[in-house]
């Protein structure tokens, strides 16, 4: 109870200052689900708090997020709606049969849920359990199944219509003006971040800058979606989004190479670094920077232009020349990078005609955990056949609520990082709704009757669920709130007091939320640390198919499945702590390995180096691969030395090119040395 009040404590402190867009989701919300519940009224819809259940779970505070939800939720309705039908009628009136092939329907869109991203991922893990929904109220009674399939279906298209109907025509927010806003932000921070690299920052503080920045280029890619299904014009903007991804991505790990090569000191410094520092600390300190990205990008190509243009004698100017032109191409890189955010920005706001458009979208590729798949897949079916062999055995009628929210939950929290914690917020949310909707649903309708009176007693609990649900931090147990405060609710035209069957009810949904919490903890439970270990074995083999396979991938491949896994490995390097710390850090030192080991690879396919150069780049490349897959015979600091030393030979050639081998086996050494136990098999 202590936890419960605290959370509770800390909902409503959630609410103590709310934002005009979080007033206005609120009430679009709140009208969207009464116009739903009193639309199913007046369609005589069996169970119409399906309509307005259905308006809260898809609510989003942009447009297009409800949109995509409620499409995805109605592809998944529909799809379930089907293979409740055909298990029903293929299982015939044989219960243990129609229970095992629910299982294993089950289990299969949990998989398909866990290899796919929200929202499709929300649509598979719904085909799913919506089967179980519709088929275990109707098993028995064949003639059922289609009519309680075509009741779920309408009313859940129902709340659909009226949500999205609602978030596009009253004071949208839309998915492009949303874009605008998070990338614009993150051109800031990126500022910020590259700034504070330059002049020794916080290292506390621009590690977690950097984690921000990772995350938010995911959350990026998502909304792409979101713009095109808000109106077909909007489709021009997801193509600038994506490429525009791909070059702040590519701007990150410039300025995560820039910062972990630093000026040595002795050495004469850069003009092109001081100018670009200049540039963030302007960017960075003047007000609607943004507003005009025509002078900064100007000022980005010049200084592109400069470090591009090394001067003949620097082996004489500089005592590590290797180092100067190292960071003079890194340098020239970030400020390209830069410079083509800054005009993904722009095309945001007036997108590039069909014809003028380059279709030649970057590659951005998202990893996919099969492992883990299987895991949820297995334990979702597994659960719900139990539970639903109990119900089976026993014949009580209760437990089939019972195994209905075991399958719901199972199903789909499985693919989130921390399916515990989420499954718990969840089941808070729900407990802290049951005695407000028994008190209004057991006293004040059943003595006031009437939609007029509905709306007195239910929009003051309704409007602040919904301002909670547009708080980021408290959106998880305020939704199940509001959810489950209309399913314990059970609005229907006529109210009466009658406690037994609410309690029954209420019951089977608290513990069905208990049993799935408990799957999560004992049937074949997460193993954080061995998901982290996939993850980098992941990495590590794509570097040593960078380094070894024919065919040279597109920069933006490598660079959006690496920082994909980095986003997915910050949850669980917090979750596991200081064991995680080299492995993430290695896994951020192998985006800049990978993009060197990339500019070698494309040096020598065009045949750019003298073959006493070619071979030996060539015979390293290999090394470093064999280094990556299996357990090596030498130390890590012979590796790194042996590197120092044919980077230094290949220096004192002749020619830009042999500088540029050169600066790119001294990034890979220093990687290497840092985190050996990242980028050598044990």
């Amino acid at each position: 109870m202590e936890r419960l009040r605290k959370t509770l404590e800390g909902w409503l402190a959630g609410l103590a200052s709310p934002t005009r867009s979080d007033w206005i989701f609120a009430l679009r919300t709140v009208s969207a689900g009464l116009i739903a519940l009193l639309a199913a009224y007046a369609l005589k819809l069996e169970h119409p708090q399906w309509a307005m259940m259905t308006v809260f779970i898809v609510a989003q505070p942009v447009a297009g997020m409800v949109l995509a939800k409620g499409f995805y939720r109605l592809i998944g309705t529909l799809f379930g709606a089907a293979a409740a039908i055909g298990i029903g009628r293929l299982s015939g009136n044989d219960a243990w049969l129609f229970v095992a092939a629910l299982s294993l329907w089950i289990g299969l869109c949990t998989y398909v849920s866990s290899m796919l991203r929200n929202p499709e991922a929300y649509g598979a893990a719904l085909a799913g359990y919506t089967a179980t929904i519709i088929g275990l109220p109707a098993f028995g009674q064949p003639h059922l199944l289609v009519e309680l399939a075509g009741a779920r279906c309408a009313e859940i298209v129902l709340g659909i219509v009226c949500a999205g109907i609602t978030s596009r025509l009253i004071l949208p927010q839309l998915a492009r003006d949303a874009m605008r806003a998070r990338l614009s932000r993150s051109i800031l921070d990126l500022a910020v971040y590259a700034k504070s690299s330059f002049g020794g920052g916080d290292p506390t503080k621009l590690e977690s800058l950097y984690r921000k920045l990772v995350s938010e280029s995911q959350a990026l890619g998502e909304m792409r979606a979101y713009a095109r299904l808000e109106a077909p014009s909007q489709a021009t903007h997801a193509y600038p989004v994506r490429r525009t991804i791909g070059h702040l991505l590519s701007a990150l790990s410039a300025v995560r190479m820039l910062h972990a090569h630093p000026r040595p000191p002795g050495a004469p410094k850069l003009v092109v670094r001081g100018d670009l520092k200049m540039l963030l600390e302007d960017l960075a300190a003047t007000p609607d920077a943004l507003d005009d990205t025509g002078p900064w990008i100007a000022r980005l190509q010049e200084i592109a232009d400069r470090a591009r243009r090394i001067p003949g004698d620097i082996g004489d100017s500089d005592p590590d020349p290797v180092g100067a032109v190292t960071r003079l191409t890194i340098a020239a890189e970030f400020a390209d990078a830069l410079k083509e955010v800054l005009r993904g920005l722009d095309a945001l706001t007036a997108p590039p005609s069909g014809r003028a458009r380059d279709r030649r979208q970057p590659a951005l590729v998202i990893h996919r955990d099969r492992p883990a798949a299987v895991r949820n897949a297995v334990r979702a079916a597994l659960a719900t056949m139990l539970v639903a062999a109990f119900w089976l055995a026993t014949r009580w009628s209760e437990l089939a609520g019972v195994v209905i929210i075991v399958a719901v939950v199972s199903s789909l929290f499985a693919p989130r990082p921390n399916p515990v914690q989420v499954a718990w917020g969840f089941f808070k949310g729900t407990l802290i709704a049951l005695p407000v909707a028994f008190v209004i649903s057991q006293y004040a309708l059943p003595a006031f009757p009437g939609f007029g009176w509905f709306i007195v007693f239910v929009v003051p609990v309704l409007v602040p669920a919904a301002l909670a649900m547009a708080n980021p931090r408290r959106v998880g147990i305020a939704t199940a709130f509001a959810i489950n405060f209309l399913a314990f609710l059970s609005p229907h035209q006529l109210m009466v007091y009658d406690p037994g069957p609410f309690l029954a009810g209420s019951l089977s949904i608290l513990v069905g939320e208990l049993l799935a919490i408990g799957v999560y903890l004992l049937v074949l439970p997460a193993q954080p640390w061995a998901t982290v270990e996939r993850l980098v074995e992941s990495m590590r083999e794509d570097l040593a198919r960078l380094c070894l396979h024919e065919r040279i991938p597109r920069r933006t491949a490598f660079e959006s499945l690496a920082y994909d896994r980095i986003n997915q490995l910050l949850p669980l390097a917090q979750r596991i702590g200081r064991k995680a710390d080299a492995l993430f850090g290695g896994s951020i030192a192998s985006v800049a390995v990978g993009l060197e080991t990339l500019r070698l690879r494309k040096v020598l396919a065009a045949g750019g180096l003298p073959l006493e150069t070619s071979d030996p780049t060539r015979e390293f490349l290999r090394i470093l691969a064999r280094d990556l897959l299996v357990r090596p015979s030498i130390s890590a600091a012979d590796t790194v030395s042996k590197i120092r030393d044919e980077a230094a030979a290949i220096a004192g050639r002749d020619g830009a090119e042999n500088l540029q081998t050169a600066a790119s086996l001294r990034i890979i050494a220093v990687a290497i040395e840092d985190y050996p136990g990242f980028f050598r098999r044990a």
